[in-house]
């Protein structure tokens, strides 16, 4: 029996990658948001917000549960203030993804409006969708591009029934699925169920930040959160025995992002310690993410370096990982034939 190659940088980009945990407006790169701020200092010499390649300087990774939330409101918002700087990001986010040789995303965003610009949230989610389906409908692209509202833990039950009637609405133009973020410290779960029990019945799929800190892993909170039978969780760090079980039990899928966790010190020590290692042995698809790579830099064919490295993963255990991730995504029998076709034919596993 010959041994198996290493897993190394090398293998590791080429790999078709499959990314179900990435927020959008998080993934965008400092050179992209120094592009953009460039144009608005051109249009606006008075404009007062620092260079990102100052204020987010190249190599800065250590944003907290408390850092991270202020560095969206406070700048990055800030620069992607109108329809052209959101429809640019967008497509710089796919442009990256694509050449980190990820094929299929699910890109997440909670709609925004921007009433000094005269955006609506309808707007908002409009422009990021044309980007996204001119982008899949481009033949000469590898990678397909699908759309998950979220709602905000911070939001009004009316401003969450908003985000469900854009989902609904959307539907047909690219949004497969509703998603719960935001500061975990914030906010009750509890007054949502009726915004994810109508997105349910409407046919889109749920995904849900669960168990992301100590603050939002009560067992009230998980219980109320998996009474939503949500498809796929992300993050599940603080998570005790009985609910494992259960997740097992539902085969719900997980959204794992190891750079995230480790920087923003959501786990206790590194990446040996993360919580994928117990995971990966499970029953339920396992999908490594990014979250924010705009943030924390470490592109998806990196995490799977990194799990490759920390917790010994040979070639035909990665592969293993990528076909039952595809049992998750949220799109229909098309995508998920693809990607099983994909994996199945792709030369790279015994190179």
């Amino acid at each position: 029996m010959t041994a198996e190659c290493p897993v190394d940088v090398a293998f590791t980009r080429r790999l078709p990658k499959i990314e179900l945990h990435a927020h959008l407006t998080g993934s965008i790169s400092r050179d992209c948001l120094h592009d953009i701020w460039k144009t608005k200092k051109v249009q606006d010499p008075e404009l007062d917000l620092a260079d990102p390649l100052v204020a987010i300087p190249h190599g800065k990774v250590d944003y907290d549960i408390t850092t991270f939330f202020p560095l969206f409101s406070s700048y990055i918002y800030k620069l992607c203030s109108d329809l052209p700087s959101i429809e640019y990001s967008t497509q710089a986010v796919l442009r990256d993804f694509q050449s980190d040789g990820v094929v299929y995303v699910e890109l997440r965003t909670t709609p925004r409006a921007i009433p000094g610009m005269g955006v609506t949230k309808d707007h908002y989610v409009k422009t990021v969708l044309d980007v996204l389906r001119a982008h899949t409908d481009n033949s000469e692209n590898t990678m397909r591009a699908f759309l998950i509202l979220s709602i905000d833990r911070r939001n009004s039950t009316a401003e969450a029934e908003e985000v469900v009637d854009l989902a609904v609405k959307y539907q047909s133009a690219g949004v497969v699925g509703l998603d719960l973020c935001g500061d975990p410290a914030k906010g009750d779960v509890g007054i949502f169920a009726h915004s994810f029990a109508r997105a349910k019945a409407a046919g889109l799929k749920i995904t849900l930040h669960f168990a992301e800190s100590e603050t939002s892993a009560s067992d009230l909170e998980l219980q109320t959160l998996l009474s939503w039978k949500p498809d796929r969780l992300g993050h599940v760090i603080h998570v005790k025995e009985e609910f494992r079980r259960m997740i097992e039990q539902q085969n719900i899928g997980v959204e794992l992002c190891l750079s995230c966790n480790v920087h923003a010190k959501m786990i206790t020590g590194t990446y040996s310690d993360h919580h994928f290692g117990m995971w990966r042995h499970s029953k339920v698809p396992v999908a490594l993410s990014t979250d924010d790579v705009g943030v924390f830099c470490s592109p998806l064919s990196q995490e799977y370096y990194l799990a490759a490295q920390h917790f010994g993963l040979r070639r035909s255990e990665i592969r293993a990982l990528c076909e039952r991730a595809v049992e998750s995504i949220f799109t229909g029998p098309y995508e998920h034939m693809r990607l099983i076709k994909l994996y199945a034919g792709w030369d790279g596993w015994e190179v």
